[in-house]
């Protein structure tokens, strides 16, 4: 090899090196992000529980398929479940009502209650009168479902409940609780958690694992036990019977999903995208639960967020999202531990500045996520169109020809940089030829996730990384 040629591979090298590691400011960049899957992930499926009851699956078979090791047993005692539906400012409001703290009311007439003093709520007359102070809680009765004025936190205004309201003294003013017996209670969530047309098997699991979570968890409120909405279950009241509940809920009275013979926690959500997650690995626990391991869930297809995705944000919209979790500009998101499923337990979010660890359920709130089965891409793709430092100065040879470090300058002069993540394997190289976008070559990717591409004419390039595109550049 002659001296000459030693001196541009030397210098081709260095220059290289040099671009490799200082991706131009201001590149055009995106985070792609694709999954699976719409909510936590642990227990029942419902779109799976849906898929195999049309498949010709029992609500027991379902149901011990989704809760690993435990039986459906006829345990169940009727017990009131409360439930809070309002927490707010001023008095609460209601009709249907025959009674309450002892008076005789008027079941067409609406009454209000706001708070007193010294842990005392006070009914009011309908014309605001004050008509009685009581020790909370007051309750209220009627021989029909009674009727809660105003918007309550299950969304729905002017709400049918049955058995009693019971008012106390709330955090903003007044807390109105509906009292309400077990299968009434399972009766208002069904409907309101499962599309009541589904398969009358799917029905009746949704009857049983609502039912089972009812008596065996509570938010320890004050006065309550369940919200109306997802922090607990999703309880409609009246509105949410209809005759396909109502008789999923009959034909299963008494049911418990159990675990050695006792009653377990029994999460469900919609879409499991193929495969449940075992607890542990979600934010709903730390501990592993037996029955909350990961089972495959192929009848889940049926669901519209069986796959989701392109979701894509620029690096300004990831870092507006992602807040604090970026240092310096947003670089992307390397998953670092996945769970069975596989959803991301632990991530880093890459920044120029740094890294931070966070969790999977992090990212999902941040970023609006369905689910924390993702997976994150990000291409970035820019020329190096300034000359690097270590650039030899363009001169002559003997014969009046161009040097070999000139030649090796207007070779990096050309090259084609970025970087992506997952930080692993090549990019796929194109340039555009006519209508078509050709490859060209192969660039590897480095354990910081940069790549580098020196092109061997002038054009538009652009890079290809497991499926996502990045923005074509013109090389000069």
């Amino acid at each position: 090899m002659s001296r000459s040629v030693l001196i541009r591979s030397a210098l081709l090298a260095v220059l290289v090196l040099a671009c490799g590691v200082t991706v131009a400011q201001g590149a055009d960049a995106r985070l792609t992000i694709r999954g699976a899957g719409f909510g936590h992930g642990v227990g029942m499926s419902q779109y799976g529980a849906y898929g195999m009851a049309k498949g010709g699956a029992t609500h027991r078979e379902i149901l011990t398929h989704y809760y690993t090791g435990t039986q459906v047993s006829d345990v169940a005692r009727s017990r009131i479940v409360r439930v809070l539906l309002q927490s707010q400012r001023g008095q609460a409001s209601f009709t249907g009502a025959r009674s309450a703290a002892g008076r005789q009311l008027k079941p067409t007439s609406t009454y209000g209650v706001r708070r007193g003093a010294g842990g005392t709520v006070e009914l009011l007359s309908p014309t605001g009168r004050r008509m009685k102070r009581v020790v909370a809680p007051l309750v209220v009765k009627g021989s029909a479902p009674l009727v809660l004025k105003g918007s309550a936190l299950n969304g729905r205004t002017d709400g049918a409940y049955r058995g009693t309201l019971e008012f106390r003294p709330g955090y903003l003013g007044v807390a109105a609780i509906n009292a309400v017996s077990l299968d009434n209670y399972v009766r208002g969530v069904v409907g309101d958690e499962m599309p009541p047309s589904w398969h009358p098997e799917a029905l009746k699991a949704q009857a049983v694992a609502a039912r089972t979570y009812a008596v065996t968890t509570s938010k320890g409120g004050d006065g309550f036990e369940q919200y109306p909405d997802t922090r607990s279950q999703v309880y409609g009241g009246v509105a949410a019977e209809v005759p396909t509940v109502d008789r999923a809920v009959a034909a299963t009275r008494g049911e418990l999903v159990t675990y050695q013979g006792v009653p377990v926690v029994t999460f469900f959500f919609s879409t499991s995208g193929g495969r449940t997650e075992n607890v542990e690995n979600t934010p709903l626990g730390n501990e592993p639960r037996p029955w909350l391991k990961s089972v495959p869930d192929p009848a889940d297809k049926l669901s519209p967020r069986h796959r989701w995705g392109p979701i894509r944000f620029t690096p300004r919209e990831a870092k507006r999202k992602l807040g604090a979790l970026v240092k310096g500009s947003f670089r992307g998101i390397k998953v670092v531990k996945r769970g069975r499923s596989p959803r991301v337990v632990v991530a880093e979010v890459i920044g120029s500045e740094g890294r931070v660890r966070t969790t999977g359920g992090v990212l999902r709130a941040r970023l609006g996520l369905f689910d924390t089965w993702a997976y994150f891409t990000t291409v970035e793709t820019d020329t190096q169109e300034e000359q690097p430092q270590e650039e030899e100065p363009p001169r002559t040879d003997s014969t009046g020809g161009v040097s070999p470090g000139a030649m090796a300058a207007r070779r990096v002069a050309r090259e084609v940089a970025g970087f992506v993540f997952p930080a692993t394997g090549e990019v796929l190289v194109q340039r555009r030829s006519g209508s078509r976008w050709v490859r060209v070559g192969l660039a590897a990717v480095a354990g910081d996730g940069r790549y580098a591409f020196t092109a061997d004419e002038p054009g538009r390039y652009r890079v290809r990384f497991r499926g996502e595109t990045g923005s074509p550049v013109r090389v000069r």
